[in-house]
């Protein structure tokens, strides 16, 4: 049973050495200087480097701006959807690649104009003399600068350096690269400003700007860059909805230009506000260009009819003709003015529904009322159809699969849906309005069959031209009503406070932020590897430590393995590290004498934690009794965490647990070796409970029963610093080997280990110093011997020696630091 005195935390004699700790870092003081120099020297360089970041903003709002003169006759709405809907297609819109591609070719900001700094370039918009106008149809040097000093203030010189005999243009018109020759060297030229310069690379004209300039002398870089790459940097536009105001939107971006940003962000709001308006216009125009086209179908038709009913007069008394006739032709044109309003308002349906089938654009159809429609639900669904038709288009160039996107989609499909169902609804209402007409009209043709044919022919004349006056009519006042809307529509986004540069906006670097920083970190690092030196010389490093922690016996000192496996005894017989585990056997064979044991000798390896070469040792020391001759057989009692099987080239498919349970008997679970003498019995399969196993009965009777067969026994168990399993099997053991690493096991365990063998659950415990190396610390001088007779196995030249450095990565890397700092 673990005690809480057993942890470190509780233990007087390995508590945490502040004192030592503070000591160390007081003699380190000059690593702390060293830090702080370097580190407010790199954050001085951060500062005077780093370019100045600032932040501006603008305003806008987005309400819904009602048309007054929309009316109950006009009918030509148009509903985006509400003004939460609005916010949210105005703010995708912001960062969508078409609307910047807009702002950009408006405002030319692929060209920029640079100054060379000490430190960085500088980009001096705004700031400079003169101002670049291009002609977007021809060639500009793409990606390289174009220096431009000012000779006088009528005068400039164009300085190019070329690296070759070609060069890459583009043309902006089209968005086109090629590339072109080009003079080989410097390319230096004086022009006048407001001259036009036509090269094959270059197609501009400077002229004076307002923005002055304190050295005319230095030069100014001017680049033409990839429009797409500038439209993709200008959409990381930062877009925030006001929380107290639902319709307000906070546009911001981030820059060393303030002028730039200024210019930019109130242009993206004025494109927006005109492309808004432009949709919002789209419903009126459309209904206007419907009406055009009906107007001129229907003034030949109307000169027609009138010039048959002129030629009609000219061989006709039309007084008397008239005269009974003009009750018959007021009835027709009544009832001709109803069919024709029907069969508009069928003829619209009819259209409208083979546009929803076959289309995916539905931008451009006409309002309704153009044909009389003035149902609710299909004037308002096909004015919101044109409004989503309009947001999708503007979102065309936006990522692929932008929820947003895909639920303009969705909404428009159930838009077509309902929109469907309300066009089959009216059709059949309008079916039975066009009977009763007809049935009305043939009623008074059959009236008028019976009076003479002059009549007849001029009621039929009249009949037509009047029709067709009053459809021209009828259009006309439509199309006054579409014009009277357009005209009357405002955009429904304003400024609230335009992007403004008032001073101020500065977002880094913090100066004053680095240099604290700074001085943190130059006392933090220093700190922290005066820690991390205290924390691993707190590790056992030499035969010294262990004497003074602890009275227990060191019975002999492994070095290094530089074998592949842990068969090195086995693999390299004559190396110095064989002659190490065959000293520990003599040591074992005296103390088996001390204690008078006679006949099966057992031996338990334990250590404190996994990775202090419990393992490693358990085999070699059985490895060195078999090669003697004795029969020996390692149990792999570490049920936790087996390892053994693997350098032996068997399986641990059964095992001890095997036969712990009762699955198995003895022999079906001991395993031979390639090495005589030796065998092995594996831990076997994970159990749920191994304490409970090694606790049973059966663990007595396969010890019993080994001790019949073999002369020795050697467990390797699991590591007494985190379970309890080696405790309960020191009562089956003669001696314990207690592995310490060194570098590795902390000074903290070997006092577990005194509180372990005081309560007398450790008995017979001896030490080995595993891993040992002659150069660490304090270690410098000490060689194998040292008092255990393991002096001699130097005379064999294949084994481990003083002078060599260790294998693996990290274990150079301790070597080294720790030689470095003589720990």
């Amino acid at each position: 049973m673990l005690d809480v005195k057993d942890f470190t935390f509780f233990d007087k004699q390995s508590s945490f050495d502040f004192k030592g700790f503070l000591i160390k870092t007081i003699s380190y003081w000059k690593w702390f200087v060293i830090g702080l120099i370097i580190a407010f020297s790199i954050a001085h360089q951060v500062n005077v480097r780093k370019q100045k970041i600032y932040g501006i903003e603008t305003t806008i709002a987005v309400k819904e701006e009602n048309n007054p003169f929309f009316t109950s006759n006009t009918s030509l709405v148009f509903n985006w959807g509400g003004t939460s809907d609005k916010v949210q297609m105005i703010s995708t819109t912001l960062k969508s690649r078409s609307h910047n591609e807009l702002v950009v070719d408006r405002l030319n900001f692929y060209i920029d104009y640079l100054k060379q700094t000490k430190y960085f370039l500088q980009d001096v918009y705004g700031e400079v003399p003169f101002k670049v106008t291009i002609d977007k149809s021809k060639n500009q040097l793409l990606d390289q600068f174009v220096k431009v000093k000012m000779i006088t203030k009528d005068k400039y010189q164009v300085t190019i350096p070329f690296q070759g005999n070609q060069a890459e243009v583009i043309r902006y018109a089209g968005n086109i690269k090629s590339v072109v020759n080009v003079p080989n060297g410097e390319f230096k030229r004086v022009y006048r400003i407001g001259q036009e310069v036509n090269l094959p690379f270059l197609n501009w004209k400077l002229t004076l700007s307002e923005a002055s300039w304190k050295n005319f002398e230095e030069e100014i870089l001017v680049r033409f860059n990839s429009f797409d790459n500038t439209v993709s940097a200008f959409k990381g536009l930062r877009v925030d909805l006001d929380e107290k105001a639902g319709s307000i939107l906070k546009l911001g971006m981030e820059g060393t230009n303030k002028a730039r940003m200024v210019d930019y962000l109130n242009a993206t709001v004025d494109v927006l506000i005109k492309k808004q308006l432009e949709n919002k216009n789209q419903f009126a125009e459309n209904t206007i260009n419907f009406i055009d086209e009906t107007l001129i179908k229907m003034e030949g038709q109307l000169k027609d009819s009138g010039d048959e009913l002129k030629d009609f007069s000219k061989t006709n008394n039309i007084i008397d003709i008239e005269e009974g006739g003009t009750t018959y032709k007021s009835q027709l044109l009544d009832y001709d003015a109803q069919k024709d309003q029907v069969e508009r308002k069928l003829a619209y349906l009819s259209s409208l529904k083979n546009y929803l089938k076959s289309s995916v654009d539905f931008s451009k159809l006409p309002a309704p009322t153009v044909a009389g429609i003035e149902e609710p639900n299909i004037t308002t669904n096909v004015a919101k159809l044109i409004a989503l038709s309009i947001q999708r288009s503007d979102l065309g160039y936006s990522i692929k699969g932008d929820i947003y996107y895909e639920r303009i989609d969705n909404e428009i499909q159930s838009v077509k849906k309902v929109l469907l169902e309300n066009a089959n609804s009216l059709r059949n209402a309008l079916q039975y309005d066009l009977e009763l007409a007809n049935e009305k009209i043939r009623k008074v043709e059959g009236e008028i069959s019976r009076l003479p044919e002059n009549k007849q022919e001029w009621l039929k004349l009249s009949r037509k031209y009047n029709l067709s006056d009053n459809i021209y009519n009828t259009f006309l006042q439509k199309r006054s009503e579409a014009s009277i809307v357009k005209a009357a529509n405002l955009s429904d986004i304003q400024f609230i406070d335009p992007a403004k540069d008032v001073g101020g906006g500065l977002l880094g670097p913090k100066t004053s932020v680095n240099y604290v920083l700074a001085f943190f970190v130059g006392l933090l690092v220093p700190l922290v590897l005066v820690f991390f030196i205290f924390f691993i010389s707190n590790s056992i490093q030499n035969i010294e430590d262990i004497s003074t922690l602890t009275q227990l016996p060191l019975i002999g000192i492994v070095g290094i393995k530089h074998s592949e496996t842990n068969l090195s005894v086995f693999e390299r017989p004559k190396s110095a590290l064989s002659e190490s585990f065959r000293a520990i056997r003599s040591s074992l064979q005296f103390l088996y004498k001390k204690q008078s044991i006679e006949g099966t000798k057992t031996l338990m390896l334990t250590s404190s934690v996994s990775g202090e070469g419990k393992t490693f040792c358990s085999i070699n020391i059985a490895t060195v009794f078999a090669l003697s001759e004795k029969k020996t057989i390692i149990l792999g009692l570490d049920l936790r965490k087996p390892k053994i099987f693997d350098d032996f080239n068997i399986q641990n498919d059964i095992g001890a647990v095997n036969y712990l349970i009762g699955q198995r008997k003895l022999e079906e679970v001991i395993q031979h070796t390639h090495i005589p003498y030796l065998d092995v019995i594996t831990s076997g399969p994970i159990p749920p409970n191994p304490s409970e196993l090694i606790l049973g009965d059966s663990m007595k009777e396969m010890m019993m029963e080994l001790k019949k067969n073999y002369d020795y026994i050697i467990l390797d168990t699991p590591p007494v610093g985190l379970v309890s399993d080696a405790l309960e099997l020191a009562q089956f053991c003669d001696v314990t080997l207690y592995i310490v690493r060194q570098n590795f096991t902390k000074k903290e365990m070997l006092t577990l280990l005194n509180n372990r063998t005081k309560r007398g659950e450790l008995n017979n415990v001896s030490i080995i110093f595993n891993g040992y190396e002659n150069k660490a610390k304090y270690g410098v001088g000490y060689g194998y011997g040292y008092g255990y007779g393991y002096s001699y196995g130097y005379g064999y030249g294949s084994g481990y020696h003083e002078d060599d450095e260790p294998t693996g990565f990290f274990a150079k890397w301790k070597y080294r630091i720790l030689k470095k700092f003589r720990l």
